[in-house]
């Protein structure tokens, strides 16, 4: 591969071209190769068609216009969302680099003069690129029931929930690419993927609740548990964004908005984006040290 050398002070930070076209090269593999496969189109389906019809739950009653249109249906897609779109991001992730590794291809892939960390970050940004995608197909055709049916009052709030849920997706595709890296064949990532989904959408709440009351935990030690799960935070933002009060949530969302006040968006966000970063640092180092393939 050819390198361009640079001296002076924006020589460390300069990025060659022939390093960027890489990336998007496999980025764009990826995206394409994502958009094609037959369980991500059924995830997007049915993510669309849940979508959709919350919107029309939302604006099944009477008076059900304006912002209450967006209001309800942004804030009965919470559940849907964190179910369903962790689910998609990580077993996408999962079958990102097992599944190169299992079909034979990845030491194809790396015989090509690109480095370990194009490689992963070209498929993770491909992959990223569908997640949003995928989600806005679903959010789109769900607001645009809403914007037909009810008008376009309220409509901000709804967008940052879209930007939170991409945001989300993101982070556990990080996940999923770790556990990717790390897992010798797609059935074992696969079910890896699927046992975090479950410690973290069920398991946390649970175990949460369970602990503060076995343990008898403090508050401020309950939120802490809280807030470093991606999902307790998502919801939580969601709830903020929605200008709802956390008060819905009990003695912890009194006290994180006491404590945290207008600082409680940033907080929350600031949560989700070490949840992207540091999965996705962590398997590029594993990846990068792993001498085999």
């Amino acid at each position: 591969m050819t390198m361009l050398t640079m001296t002076g002070p924006r020589a460390a930070t300069h990025v060659p071209p022939s390093h960027r076209r890489a990336v998007l090269t496999f980025a764009r593999r990826e995206f394409r190769d994502a958009m094609s496969s037959r369980w991500f189109v059924l995830y997007t389906v049915a993510f669309t068609l849940l979508a959709v019809g919350v919107s029309f739950l939302s604006l099944s009653g009477s008076g059900s216009h304006g912002f209450a249109g967006f209001g309800r249906t942004a804030a009965g897609l919470l559940n849907l969302v964190m179910l369903v779109v962790p689910l998609m991001a990580l077993t996408a992730g999962a079958a990102t680099i097992a599944g190169e590794r299992e079909r034979g291809t990845l030491l194809y892939l790396l015989a090509q003069p690109i480095s370990r960390t194009q490689l992963l970050l070209g498929k993770y940004a491909g992959l990223s690129l569908a997640l949003v995608c995928s989600l806005c197909i679903g959010f789109g055709l769900s607001a645009g029931v809403l914007a037909w049916r009810a008008g376009g009052v309220g409509v901000g709030s709804y967008m940052v929930l879209v930007g939170l849920t991409a945001m989300l997706a993101i982070a556990m595709l990080s996940v999923g690419v770790l556990i990717s890296v790390v897992s010798r064949r797609t059935s074992v990532a696969t079910g890896l993927a699927l046992f975090v989904w479950l410690v973290l959408v069920f398991v946390s709440d649970l175990g949460l609740m369970a602990s503060s009351i076995v343990f008898q935990l403090r508050v401020q030690e309950i939120f802490a548990l809280a807030a470093v799960n991606p999902l307790q935070c998502y919801k939580m933002g969601a709830i903020v964004h929605l200008n709802a009060s956390l008060d819905v949530l009990g003695p912890v969302g009194a006290y994180a908005s006491y404590t945290l006040g207008p600082a409680m968006p940033w907080v929350l966000s600031g949560s989700i984006v070490a949840w992207i970063v540091m999965p996705l640092l962590l398997a590029l180092v594993l990846f990068n040290r792993r001498r085999s393939i």
